[in-house]
């Protein structure tokens, strides 16, 4: 039977809830003990799938194709614990199921209401797995006191309520402000905030201080007098150089022991933080630097592609370089003959995915310059996309080749289409079909899918296997109807679905490092196991930059 910790955040948003519960689990698993972490999300919208990336974010996808917060990924990047769908869960997903089941006469016509049905389904979803782990972290989005997240902090404390003594703990996360003119560090905004926690049933067994400043003992002993909670649960969480170092500076606050003492448990196991310790010396350790230009259409907002800007961290990691990552906004150069000014002096270049026609001329163009200069390129789902329409243009002649999605947003045919919406595909041993009608996530091709690599091709060597799974997000797919032409201009099919009818990579044999690929695979990198793919890519960048 799980243990669980609840994880909450006051006073002000974004104060690292997800970053923190990611390292706990991995100081948790450094203790020999077994983790998996779930979010749990006070908006209404179903999940972040139909959410724009300038509002909330990536959508990171789970293996059986769940779309989730970007705190997942963070999740799996620190524990290698592949998140599933019952590690996310929103309002809207709750509501959805209590009305589903009130339709179908579950509730045998009793009226409806938050409490008991919503905090019970918000319940048996915390649940779900509890005799497959050590510890169960469920950390709970926004702060507290907004008003979405009353639900789910009712049915987080009564579900402490329910299970034996000592089988849940709450840790709270607050500020700490620091004010110059005094300087001092200022207590109250944390007194408040858990007064807030507690007037609503929840007394928080540990407090984690994000703090710019150390905690004088003084203010120690004073939150730890007002906030009721033992002096040594007092964490103080400081900003780091890099989110990597978290596990380790955690640990040494003595997040791991507060949490085994709130427990109970002991003798506690000592840690082997080898891993950890390896991950700080090459992250902040480096012996040289590579510049990569990410060219994508929501710049603006760094986590939009937050998966990409770790996976490009990792494959710095594994080739002990520093990635410097530029945001280059492909709008910018969408109508420019010339992209060199925007493009020069890059080591790499890399085209992440997106959706819609916005900014795909400025891509087309990027997969071009990187085509012709020899510089490393990276095509990640649109960007594969992008680079198979600008081979079909400039390589094979179809001058107005382009994809049905734009064709679809003008409401008539522009293009020659290349690249096509899908409506049927096997996945497993069915096949599914889709409508444009269908729901804007029930069209895509979400989760976990096997390719096959050709034998002796770049991906086969940089995978060392000719087998391969991994996460796709998509609705619209490169047609393998054009393959004979292109491969005749040395734009390589090198791998494909097993029935071979959907084409997952694409490569140019003559030259350096030019590969696209139809999947997500920054979404399986992790810090102590960096992507093949963005291990050799940052590696092709290492070469290119002691030419430049």
């Amino acid at each position: 039977m799980a243990r669980y910790i609840f994880i909450t955040g006051g006073v002000v948003s974004s104060l690292g809830k997800g970053l923190a519960s990611a390292a706990l689990g991995a100081l948790l698993q450094a203790r020999g003990f077994s983790v998996r972490l779930r979010k749990l999300d006070p908006y209404l919208n179903v999940d972040p799938g139909t959410m724009s990336p300038f509002e909330h974010g990536e959508v990171f996808v789970t293996d059986d194709g769940a779309e989730t917060d970007l705190d997942l990924g963070h999740y799996e990047r620190f524990t290698g614990v592949a998140a599933r769908n019952t590690d996310s869960v929103s309002s809207g997903r709750v509501y959805s199921t209590v009305l589903e089941k009130e339709r179908r006469g579950d509730y045998l016509g009793k009226t409806i209401q938050v409490v008991p049905h919503v905090t019970n389904e918000i319940k048996d979803f915390i649940n779900v797995g509890d005799d497959e782990v050590d510890f169960m972290l469920c950390e709970i989005g926004g702060t507290v006191g907004d008003i979405e997240g009353l639900p789910f902090f009712e049915a987080i404390r009564q579900f402490a309520h329910d299970k034996p003594r000592g089988q849940c703990i709450f840790m709270h996360l607050t500020l700490l402000p620091y004010l110059s003119a005094s300087g001092e560090l200022k207590t109250k905004p944390t007194q408040h905030s858990v007064k807030e926690l507690q007037s609503i049933g929840i007394a928080p067994d540990i407090l984690v201080c994000r703090s710019e400043h150390p905690i004088p003992e003084k203010e120690r002993e004073k939150i730890a007098l007002f906030c009721n909670v033992r002096k040594d649960a007092v964490v103080a969480a400081y900003d780091l150089k890099s989110i990597y170092e978290a596990p380790l500076a955690y640990h040494e606050q003595g997040l791991d022991q507060a949490v085994l003492d709130a427990f109970d448990i002991s003798p506690a196991p000592a840690p082997n933080l080898a891993i950890w310790n390896d991950v700080k010396d090459r992250i902040i350790n480096p012996e040289g630097t590579v510049r990569v230009a990410i060219v994508g259409k929501y710049t603006q907002l760094e986590d939009a592609y937050k998966s990409i800007k770790e996976a490009l961290t990792h494959g710095g990691m594994a080739n002990r370089v520093k990635v410097d990552v530029e945001w280059v906004d492909a709008e910018v150069f969408d109508s420019a003959d010339d992209v060199s000014p925007h493009l020069e002096g890059f080591h790499a270049i890399l085209v992440p995915g997106g959706f819609g026609e916005r900014g795909t001329e400025g891509k087309i163009k990027a997969a071009q310059f990187a085509r012709e200069r020899k510089i490393p390129y990276l095509g990640i789902c649109l960007g594969m996309q992008m680079a198979v329409i600008e081979a079909a243009r400039n390589l094979a002649g179809f001058d107005d080749a382009g994809s049905e999605e734009f064709d679809h947003e003008a409401g008539g045919k522009r293009f020659t289409p290349v690249v096509y919406h899908l409506k049927e595909w096997v996945q497993g041993n069915h096949k599914v079909r889709r409508k444009e009608t269908d729901d804007k996530g029930g069209t895509m091709r979400l989760g976990a899918y096997n390719a096959t690599l050709a034998e002796g091709s770049k991906v086969a060597q940089v995978y060392g296997t000719s087998a391969i799974e991994e996460r796709h997000r998509h609705r619209y797919e490169v047609d393998i109807k054009y393959r004979e032409k292109l491969e005749k201009c040395g734009l390589t099919f090198s791998g494909m679905s097993p029935d071979g009818r959907l084409p997952e990579i694409v490569e140019i044999k003559d030259h350096p490092w030019f590969i696209g690929v139809q999947f997500h695979p920054e979404l399986k990198s992790k810090p102590f196991e960096p992507h093949p793919l963005f291990a050799d890519f940052v590696r092709a960048a290492k070469e290119t930059s002691r030419l430049v």
